[in-house]
C-alpha cells in the first residue's frame, strides 16, 4: 500500500513538472497567453499585408487606347518627282502604375483610415502594331521606299504618344487605379482607404 502511495505521488510530481514546462514554453513564445499575463502589450498592423498585396501586382496596366491613323510621308526632290508613301497605321498606348516603387513609408495608417501614396501614373507603352499596319500606296519611291516607310512609322508612334496624352490617358489611369485598388485594399486592411498620387509625373522620352 505504501508503495502505491509513493508511485502516486511521483506520478503527480511528473504531471506538475510537465505542466510547468509547458506553461514556460507557452510564456516564452507568447503563443496563447493573454497580454496581462505575459506583461507585454501587443500592437497589430495590417500595413505589411497591404503592401504585399499591392506590390504583388507589379506594374499595373489600367488603361489601353487603340489608335488608327493614316500617315502620308514625303521626300521632296529638286529634279525628280516627290517620293510619297501612304501608311495605314494601327497602334496602342497603355497607362499604368508601377506598384513595385511602393515602400512602407507610402502607406500611412491613421486612426480610422489608411492613406496610400501611389507612384504617378505612367505612359508605359506607346507603339505601332505592325501586324495590323500596312503600306497603302507609294509613288515615285524607287530606292526611297524603305526610308519613307520607316519614317512614317516613327512619326505615327510619336503621334500616338501625343494623342494619348492630349486625350487624358494619365488622368484616366489615376481614376481606374482608385476604382480597382480602393476596394481591394479596404478588404485587406479593414479600414476605409484614401489613395493619393505624387505630382512629379515623368513622361517617357521619345525615341
Amino acid at each position: 500500500m505504501r508503495l502505491i502511495q509513493v508511485l502516486f505521488r511521483l506520478f503527480i510530481y511528473v504531471i506538475l513538472i510537465l505542466g510547468v514546462i509547458s506553461l514556460w514554453e507557452s510564456y516564452r513564445t507568447n503563443s496563447w497567453l493573454p497580454d496581462w499575463f505575459s506583461g507585454e502589450n501587443k500592437t497589430e498592423t495590417s500595413q505589411t499585408i497591404v503592401l504585399q498585396e499591392i506590390t504583388s501586382l507589379g506594374r499595373l496596366e489600367l488603361v489601353r487606347y487603340n489608335f488608327k491613323d493614316v500617315v502620308e510621308q514625303q521626300i521632296t526632290k529638286q529634279w525628280l518627282p516627290d517620293a510619297k508613301a501612304v501608311l495605314i497605321v494601327q497602334g496602342e498606348a497603355i497607362g499604368c502604375v508601377d506598384l513595385t516603387k511602393l515602400d512602407l513609408d507610402d502607406i500611412v495608417a491613421e486612426s480610422e483610415t489608411l492613406v496610400v501614396h501611389l507612384p504617378d501614373p505612367e505612359l508605359c507603352v506607346f507603339k505601332i502594331d505592325h501586324d495590323r499596319s500596312r503600306v497603302y500606296n507609294t509613288e515615285y519611291t524607287f530606292m526611297d521606299e524603305a526610308q519613307l516607310v520607316q519614317q512614317g512609322y516613327q512619326q505615327a508612334e510619336k503621334q500616338i504618344r501625343q494623342s494619348a496624352l492630349d486625350m487624358g490617358i494619365l488622368e484616366q489611369t489615376k481614376e481606374n487605379a482608385r476604382k480597382l485598388l480602393t476596394p481591394m485594399l479596404e478588404r485587406a486592411s479593414g479600414k476605409p482607404v484614401v489613395i493619393k498620387f505624387d505630382m512629379n509625373t515623368q513622361l517617357p522620352k521619345l525615341r
